[in-house]
């Protein structure tokens, strides 16, 4: 459905377009697109790599958009007055959002495997892809991170593979409602938790998602995926879990700074990522690969290997004794386990926050300080610049002042400074031989800059 169609994306250095605009080149489509950030001169390295892959770029002034046979794809956050979309609607192009290209592809799969859940979907889809490859699946993958285990040098930007077998693994995302979307062979169920919607609203479209599937893989530690694994027939869900009983149960987890271990059934599984949330993660993927077929002892070997993701606690380097982590959290759950993996060991965390919006920012105020005021320890300091800003306009009802001043209030140590440079050099400032500064935010692919930049300050202290 892809060969020789052309497609224009518009934002397509986005972490949901990019992965996309590689599988449609693979597939033999014809690929160019726009985006602010090559506008801006920001992260020119993803936009090269964009180029060797075969795509042609241009300005987002409407100069790319030629004719009414391109497909023109754009994210939701793309507002219609941006002159790609104007030219688009001038010339009668068809239209498509990000998520519809992606479930079109999905759903037109052999064997769609979709993954959902408020926190680890990137990381899940990970597993999955490692776990498949190995085992000679050879699957196509879209994800909205970088797989470690598929990056190289020639290859930078590994956020999505293109392979020849029935799989199409993906996460798919609730944010906007697109979960709705995709109709999975395989659907994977993380946990719920707030973030851009309602915790009813979010039940409702994670029960849909799994309700579609031939079997559903749902973590029932956290309490409402485990009640909406109850309406699933018995023989179309797995279960998985570490604190309780489960089809597939972790158990004498063993955690390291940078790996974890436990126990499946009679094997021992050791990861090559920390913390006791990616011990979940491996269940579910697991979960996903038994149910496409393959055998548990590959599973297992596949998970083995897997060695992360970029920006999921992702050890950038260390200067002076200073670990410095470039980490996705941006939601209290995300940033939570974050939290809790570090304080398993010793050293004093220095956390710079940028908060991924000012939207979400107003949506999960009461949770982020709740969450910060109870996960911050004796001696670690929070610093948050204001909320990433691309462009485009935006309502600024709660900012990165009022979260601080309600942690603060709290018994938190937290500091506002707006500028999120002067914000780093604050932290590099502070740091001192045995902490770990962390770097957290998401929707701005700048952040593993600073965090490297950050290492290089420390050095030269």
């Amino acid at each position: 459905m892809t060969a020789n169609q052309r497609y224009f994306l518009v934002g397509i250095g986005g972490s949901g377009m990019m992965p996309l605009a590689m599988i449609l080149a693979g597939r033999g489509a014809s690929v160019a697109g726009s985006d602010r950030s090559l506008d801006q001169g920001r992260v020119p390295a993803k936009f090269d790599a964009l180029r060797a892959l075969g795509v042609t770029l241009h300005p987002q002034d409407g100069s790319g958009i030629t004719a009414p046979d391109q497909i023109v794809v754009a994210s939701a956050a793309v507002e219609e007055t941006v002159a790609d979309l104007v030219t688009a609607t001038r010339l009668g192009c068809p239209r498509l959002t990000r998520a519809e290209l992606n479930a079109r592809l999905f759903n037109a799969s052999a064997l769609p495997i979709g993954v959902a859940g408020t926190s680890g979907k990137s990381t899940v889809t990970g597993m999955i892809a490692a776990i498949l490859h190995a085992a000679g699946g050879d699957p196509t993958v879209m994800n909205g991170a970088v797989m470690k285990d598929f990056a190289s040098a020639d290859r930078p930007f590994a956020s999505a593979l293109v392979g020849r077998g029935d799989a199409y693994v993906s996460e798919v995302d609730e944010s906007d409602g697109s979960i709705a979307l995709y109709s999975p062979r395989i659907a994977v169920l993380n946990n719920v938790s707030l973030d851009h919607k309602s915790l009813e609203e979010l039940n409702r479209l994670f029960a849909a998602f799994i309700g579609k599937a031939a079997h559903a893989i749902v973590n029932i530690d956290n309490p409402d995926a485990a009640a909406l694994a109850l309406a699933l027939p018995r023989d179309r869900v797995t279960r998985f879990a570490i604190d309780r009983a489960a089809d597939l149960q972790a158990t004498d987890v063993v955690e390291e700074p940078f790996a974890a271990s436990f126990s499946l059934g009679g094997t021992r599984v050791r990861l090559a990522v920390p913390g006791r949330h990616n011990v979940a993660n491996a269940l579910a993927a697991i979960g996903a690969a038994l149910a496409a077929g393959i055998p548990l002892d590959q599973a297992i070997a596949g998970i083995e290997r897997f060695t992360g993701l970029k920006r999921r606690f992702d050890l950038v380097g260390s200067a002076g004794g200073v670990a410095v982590i470039d980490d996705f959290g941006h939601n209290p759950d995300k940033i939570a386990a974050t939290l809790d993996t570090l304080h398993a060991f010793p050293g004093r965390l220095l956390l710079l926050f940028q908060p991924h919006g000012y939207g979400p920012l107003k949506v999960m105020r009461r949770e982020l300080i709740a969450m910060f005021a109870a996960k911050l320890a004796p001696g670690d300091r929070l610093v948050m610049p204001d909320p990433v800003y691309q462009g485009g306009t935006v309502t600024r009802e709660v900012t990165s002042a009022d979260i601080v001043g309600d942690i603060a209030i709290a018994g938190g140590d937290a500091r506002h400074i707006p500028d999120r440079d002067a914000a780093a050099a604050a932290l590099v400032a502070e740091a001192a031989p045995g902490d770990r500064i962390v770097v957290m935010g998401a929707r701005d692919d700048t952040l593993p800059l600073l965090a490297q930049r950050m290492v290089e300050m420390l050095g030269a202290r």
